[in-house]
């Protein structure tokens, strides 16, 4: 890809798009956060959006726009049937993926619906790389299992190979030989594993998990809603693929599948989703689920304008300048953590920064939520709302028991042509202050559990006046400062 080299030898991210709308923030005095965060639970999915500076909870639904995605809302055909505006977004999803035939959905856990109501039954197997929190519900919930297939090095914080989203391919050999191939729903792959610090998957991880499904008849599925992340690192970071142009290693990805579906809210930059299959028998296993659960097959619940936006989202997605953005942002932001002993995921990896919290706050037992405990600490201390992605982001086992997550992970996502480098550099300014103050973080505990998802609007409270001694320190140390 192209580079640019600086005189003075910084290595530092360039935006390569200029800012011309804007949206007021809005830092609140860290005595104002604490209310916040206490009302909220300790949960930063129930911050009220007023509240936070910058808000890097995630990347689905928030990435800025172009100028050509607002512009082309404006084209939208509304009829209910036969949209001139769902033929514009199938012919796209066409040219990209080379796949004939398109499912619309108002997001990408609709495709994991529809996905597991399909094709997982009592006792079903589905291995992955790695869990997604909605796409292992859904399984659950029609009674399958979820294997994680992870290669080694996929759950090391910090080892520092490329592709530690790798999908061990010997192990689902030997799945298969152990449980027999009829026994599994389909093979999932998930580019730029969201859980474990956005890691990749190499294209030839993906052919090799390709000529495994081949071998004992298995369908291939690919989460392609973090692509545009795993695009950028196999094109800087595999050298069989550095030839090849983004919209070829696409189409490369996609040959390897059967089924490729994606949250249009990470691909895209669109509030939507859907499902692209290669096989017509397929195609009409899944077709009637569509107008029973989302709306009629030219919509799927998704606004028409979006779907303008949608199309010209994907088309930019090919645009090595586009794609680049956030992982530029994101190495910037790890080099920097890592270089004042802030512990972060190492490569970095997509979707944003990943800081250890179990390293961070290693005094604290994994019953305490460490990362769901850090994840309030950064809210207090900066105003920045990041994503717990550790035990509370899991669910209770039938029996009650709580299974430990592998990573213990607070998420600091960058969206694309949201953030400024200053945003950023504070945020980091923030990280430094509080890993220097991380033993007055203390842990969390359950006051209101939800059975599912319960990551998403469960609440919490401190053990112990943490908090608040935390506040003290902050006043002591800025004094009147925000």
């Amino acid at each position: 890809m192209p580079k640019v080299t600086y005189f003075s030898g910084q290595s530092l991210p360039l935006e390569m798009h200029k800012v011309r709308i804007i949206q007021k923030l809005t830092l609140l005095p860290i005595e104002e956060r604490l209310a916040a965060v206490a009302k909220a639970g300790y949960n930063t999915f129930l911050l009220e959006n007023k509240d936070v500076f910058l808000d890097m909870l995630t990347d689905s639904g928030v990435n800025a726009m172009s100028d050509r995605q607002q512009a082309a809302m404006l084209l939208a055909d509304d009829a209910y049937a036969g949209s001139a505006t769902f033929t514009r977004l199938h012919s796209k999803l066409r040219e990209i993926f080379g796949m004939d035939y398109f499912l619309p959905a108002h997001q990408g856990r609709a495709a994991e619906h529809i996905l597991a109501k399909t094709y997982v039954r009592p006792g079903s197997l589905v291995p992955m790389n790695y869990h997604f929190t909605t796409t292992k519900a859904h399984i659950v919930e029609v009674g399958g299992e979820v294997l994680e297939l992870i290669c080694p090095e996929g759950l090391s914080v910090d080892d520092p190979g490329d592709f530690k989203g790798n999908f061990d391919v010997a192990a689902l050999d030997r799945l298969v030989a152990e449980r027999g191939a009829e026994s599994i729903a389909f093979v999932r792959v998930e580019a730029g594993t969201n859980l474990i610090g956005g890691q990749p998957f190499s294209l030839e991880n993906l052919r090799q998990v390709r000529a495994s499904c081949s071998r004992h008849g298995l369908i291939l599925v690919m989460d392609a809603s973090l692509l545009a992340d795993n695009l950028y690192f196999i094109k800087e970071r595999e050298a069989a693929a550095a030839h090849l142009s983004i919209p070829q290693i696409t189409r490369a990805m996609a040959d390897a599948c059967d089924i490729v579906y994606f949250s249009a809210r990470k691909l895209g930059f669109g509030r939507g989703g859907g499902i692209c299959v290669r096989d017509q028998e397929i195609y009409k296993k899944m077709r009637g689920l569509v107008p029973m659960y989302e709306g009629f097959l030219t919509y799927g619940g998704m606004s028409v304008r979006e779907m303008e936006a949608i199309t010209v989202g994907l088309d930019e997605t090919m645009d090595e300048d586009m794609i680049n953005q956030g992982p530029q942002f994101i190495e910037h932001m790890v080099s920097e953590l890592d270089s004042y002993g802030v512990p972060v995921v190492k490569p970095a990896g997509g979707l944003g920064a990943h800081v250890d919290a179990m390293r961070f706050l290693d005094h604290l037992p994994q019953t305490q939520y460490p990362a769901a405990a850090l994840a309030g600490a950064v809210y207090l201390a900066s105003g920045v709302r990041g994503m717990e992605r550790g035990t509370m982001s899991e669910q209770r086992n039938p029996d009650g028991s709580e299974p430990m997550a592998h990573m213990e992970l607070v998420r600091l996502a960058i969206p694309r042509r949201v953030f400024t480098l200053s945003q950023v550099s504070y945020a980091i300014d923030r990280l430094r202050w509080l890993h220097a103050n991380r033993h007055l973080v203390g842990g969390l505990r359950w006051i209101e559990e939800p059975e599912i998802l319960r990551f998403f609007y469960g609440r919490l409270e401190p053990i112990g006046d943490w908090a608040q001694e935390l506040v003290a320190k902050f006043r002591a140390d800025f004094g009147d400062s925000l």
